[in-house]
């Protein structure tokens, strides 16, 4: 199951947040929007994904940081049935 969740930011948070973001793990694709609802920028997250490899997208995150004042994350995640209690619970 995927569960979207929206981060409001400034430009001076964004990489901070995103890098957050990633080293929770469960997350599956990242969107940046700007205030306007505009995508900016979306890129989905592998297992296993590593730092040598995340190095170009950090890049263009600070980049865009740099020229944006306001910017909202959605965040996809694979949740688990286990870790969602609103998860809707299937009869046997």
């Amino acid at each position: 199951m995927t569960t979207k969740e929206t981060f409001s930011v400034n430009g001076e948070a964004l990489l901070g947040k995103i890098k957050e973001l990633i080293h929770e793990g469960n997350v599956t694709r990242i969107t940046i929007t700007d205030k306007s609802g505009k995508e900016i920028m979306n890129f989905p997250l592998a297992i296993g994904l590593v730092g040598v490899l995340l190095a170009p997208i950090f890049a263009a995150i600070g980049a865009i940081a740099a020229l944006a004042t306001e910017c909202t994350i959605t965040v996809e995640r694979e949740v688990n049935d286990k870790e969602d209690p609103t998860a809707e619970v299937k009869p046997e």
